[in-house]
């Protein structure tokens, strides 16, 4: 009887780990910066998203387990993996990827930036000119910012900021006041520029370039007259950044926030970078300074911060390393300059960034304007900080309508930011809440209330994507513009919920969490797997960032055994194992990545016929289930429904050249075309040609 009993699909063998497959999502981006179809400054920028990926990486899931640890409140996912487990895995992964990253930048992109005649000079190699002007540059631009600090008992060991660069240097001999010292730590101003580009005329080419700690090490004895200066190391710090704020506790909570920033330039330390060649009594002495362990440190063959040579991609101009420019398709209002009567005709659908942003601005823009418009309603959890669109509902409150923003003040790492737009907004007269407490708003809702005759009418607009301009353009993402009533009316019941507070009345279209969304999405996967099980067609696809809530993928792993064929495409995270026999062998993940970041949450299901697809603001992840509003909405007409299986998975499943395919054991297998006669497909281009001007 054992033999026919039902697998436990509580299994921790069925769950990959979310941290390690974080890192082997990181480790596909390093592969883009790897291939040599991808244009040379690109894969240089690649190279930098990895690394300030691995920033992040450390600075909140390392950080977050390493608290776990100290505060002995270890939690287990569902990959059974304690925390010491999975840093001990996570430290082995780490390490390796970050020495490739290195090996990456010196033995290939490097060498072909030297190709095309883009030299970072060293030190070693710089002539007698380039010498003079660079001694000249440390005494004139350097120097008068430069504070060095012996380390004795009256110069304790400064503050060092999360991220900064700074060197410890050994040193010989006695101060002013005859003191012996033999350690002091400098630091480089964040203001400096890390990349500083030599006079047009002084080298082989003009973008030529020296780092800015070269600079340092060459000149580092001016700091220390009278001493010698036996070796100088770059060194930099990763320190815990999640923020904690009780806000059970506290009456405001962007008081509290304001408070609270300034402290994550200081949390604990987590990781330190530090020089390969520095020597290893140095490094004992920061470790034991910072409460490190060995598997804390990482020696680096270059620049200790790989992302500032994201500069490059910006200095130099060459249009032929770079992709090929793009302009998005016209906005709706350009072949449609009333908006509010485009909606009216029909529903709208865009897709960012192949089609243009501006006919969001355009929305907000003309419903600012618009005599008609009484209210203007919107959550905005990233939206940057020069925002046209904030500019929009400034103007709108200033011309007496009726504007109420949600902004989510604990959007991570635009916490500054948020705290400034909101402060803008009050001072505009419009009505700024920050969401609820304990649970963050991720949705993306806009409404506006106009008069129209005798009566009033709605008009939403719901997406999947931030509403940010800059990320518009390279995050992939879906809008829809719509005034159906019932669904504008479910918007409506929405914000009073997040104004007001009040219970959630029944919404008619739209699935929200952290009340119904999660439930609903297990229903129609289990109406799927009933299908499947009386013989009727059944087909689940889904887009998202991130797979990892566990009861999701248990009711994945059933419909695969009913013979339900599920096509995920999954950016990021999955802690699903596809391919698993009598598991999961009906279920396939990809993961599409190129010049776009893949943004867009879409869920289908075939429903044996009477199919039904939602675009949403959630992945499938605990917190976006549970511990965040989110909003997930149907689309009802049904030429825009096929577009999107046409736009969002028919050309992601046919890529055979930026695409990863997930094994069973967690590993990602880069797709090509099995020989030479095979069509290449690459989606993102694909979309391009049919939705933008290339």
């Amino acid at each position: 009887m054992q033999e026919n009993a039902a697998p436990d699909l509580n299994n921790p063998d069925y769950y990959l780990n979310r941290e390690l497959s974080l890192l082997a999502f990181n480790r596909r981006v390093m592969e883009l910066a790897q291939d040599p179809r991808v244009p040379l400054l690109e894969r240089l920028r690649f190279l930098c998203i990895s690394s300030a990926n691995m920033d992040e990486f450390f600075e909140v899931r390392v950080a977050s387990l390493k608290q776990q640890l100290q505060l002995d409140v270890a939690s287990i996912g569902a990959d059974g993996l304690t925390p010491t487990a999975a840093l001990k895995q996570i430290t082995t992964t780490a390490h390796a990827l970050v020495d490739s990253q290195y090996k990456l930048l010196n033995e290939s992109i490097i060498p072909a930036l030297r190709q095309e005649d883009i030299y970072f000079v060293r030190r070693t190699h710089w002539d007698e000119r380039q010498l003079a002007w660079l001694s000249d540059y440390f005494d004139r631009e350097l120097m008068p910012l430069l504070s060095p600090l012996g380390l004795d008992p009256a110069h304790p060991f400064p503050n060092v900021i999360n991220k900064s660069l700074n060197f410890i240097i050994s040193l010989q001999g006695t101060d002013a006041f005859g003191r012996e010292i033999d350690t002091a730590i400098v630091q480089a101003p964040r203001s400096l520029p890390r990349i500083i580009r030599l006079p047009e005329g002084m080298a082989a080419s003009n973008d030529s370039f020296v780092f800015l700690s070269s600079i340092l090490h060459a000149f580092i004895d001016r700091l220390f007259p009278g001493m010698e200066v036996l070796g100088c190391y770059q060194f930099r710090l990763t320190r815990n950044s999640n923020m904690y704020v009780d806000e059970e506790e506290i009456d405001d909570l962007l008081q509290a926030m304001q408070g609270e920033l300034p402290q994550r330039n200081y949390g604990a330390v987590v990781r330190l970078e530090v020089a390969d060649h520095c020597p290893p009594d140095n490094i004992e002495y920061l470790m034991e300074h910072f409460h490190l362990c060995e598997q804390d440190v990482y020696n680096v063959n270059g620049p200790v911060n790989l992302n500032r040579l994201m500069a490059i991609a910006d200095l130099v101009d060459r249009p032929a390393l770079r992709f090929p420019p793009f302009r998005p398709a016209p906005s709706v209002a350009e072949r449609h300059p009333d908006l509010f009567e485009r909606i009216k005709h029909s529903d709208v659908l865009v897709h960012h960034p192949y089609q243009s942003f501006q006919t969001v601005l355009d929305f907000i823009g003309q419903a600012a304007k618009d005599p008609d418009v009484l209210a203007i309603k919107m959550t905005l959890y990233r939206t940057g900080k020069q925002s046209e669109l904030v500019k929009h509902l400034i103007r709108a409150a200033r011309l007496g309508k009726e504007v109420t923003v949600v902004v989510e003040l604990r959007a991570r790492f635009d916490e500054e930011a948020n705290i400034g737009l909101a402060n803008q907004l009050q001072n505009a007269g419009a009505h700024v809440v920050y969401g609820v407490v304990g649970y963050k708003t991720h949705a993306k809702l806009c409404l506006v209330v106009r008069r129209e005759g005798q009566q009033l009418r709605s008009y939403a607009h719901l997406g999947t994507g931030n509403y940010h301009p800059g990320t518009a353009r390279i995050y992939t993402d879906f809008g829809l513009l719509t005034c159906q009533p019932d669904m504008t009316e479910d918007v409506h019941k929405v914000f009073h919920m997040l104004t007001g507070l009040g219970r959630m009345r029944d919404l008619k279209y739209l699935l929200e969490a952290p009340f119904n969304l999660h439930q609903v999405v297990m229903e129609k996967i289990q109406r799927e797997t009933q299908h499947a099980l009386a013989g009727k067609p059944a087909l689940i696809r889904a887009r998202m960032n991130a797979l990892i809530e566990p009861q999701t993928i248990s009711a994945l792993y059933q419909a695969s055994q009913a013979g339900v064929r599920v096509e995920l495409v999954v950016r990021g995270v999955c802690c699903l194992r596809p391919g698993i026999a009598g598991i999961s062998e009906n279920i396939h993940v990809r993961s599409v990545m190129g010049r776009f970041l893949e943004h867009p949450r879409v869920f289908y299901f075939q429903n044996a016929g009477d199919e039904e697809l939602y675009c949403s603001s959630a992945d499938w992840m605990p917190r976006n289930f549970f511990r965040r509003v989110e909003v997930a909405f149907p689309i009802l007409d049904q030429a825009l429904r096929q577009r999107i299986i046409h736009e969002a998975f028919e050309w992601h499943l046919q890529d055979n050249t930026q695409a990863w395919e997930l094994q069973a054991d967690g590993t990602y297998l880069r797709q090509q075309p099995e020989n030479d006669e095979v069509e290449s497909i690459n989606a993102q281009q694909q979309l391009l040609k049919l939705l933008a001007n290339v």
